[in-house]
This record gives C-alpha cells, sequence and structure tokens, in this order.
C-alpha cells in the first residue's frame, strides 16, 4: 500500500475515476447494443446519431481508443443502412 499521502489521494482518485469511465463505457456498450438489434430503420438512424456522440465523448476521455470507435461506427452504419 501507499505510504505518502499524494500517493494515497492518487489511489482515491484513481478508484473514483474508473467507476466514472466503467459506467459510462458500460452505457455506451448497452446503446450499441440496442442499436444492433433495432428493426426499424427511422428509430435506428435516430439513436445511430446518439451513439456516435457516445462513442466520440469516450474517445475524447480516453476511455476506448480512436479506431475502435471509428470501427464500431463504421459497422453501425453498415447495419442501419441494411435496413
Amino acid at each position: 500500500m501507499a505510504n505518502h499521502k499524494s500517493a494515497l489521494k492518487r489511489v482515491r482518485q484513481d478508484a473514483k475515476k474508473r467507476l466514472h469511465n466503467r459506467y459510462y463505457h458500460k452505457t455506451t456498450r448497452n446503446a450499441v447494443a440496442v442499436l444492433r438489434e433495432a428493426t426499424d430503420k427511422k428509430e435506428a438512424s435516430e439513436q445511430l446519431s446518439k451513439v456516435y456522440s457516445m462513442l466520440d465523448k469516450l474517445v475524447k476521455k480516453n476511455i476506448i481508443h480512436k479506431n475502435k470507435a471509428a470501427n464500431l461506427k463504421s459497422s453501425l452504419t453498415k447495419h442501419v443502412n441494411a435496413l
């Protein structure tokens, strides 16, 4: 365990950030899953822009890699266009 006061604070901050990041990552994964299950094209295109925004925010905060977000966006767009 950490001995310095600043190291103890860093441990607390990291735990808090980890929970925050896990929440937003899981929320986005759920939104992607809902979009993949969608069968109505109009509904899916509305959801697509929201999912795009969520993915971009995860990239901006370094929660996921930008290429992963790009690959997800590409595959979701193909899915929506195929409906």
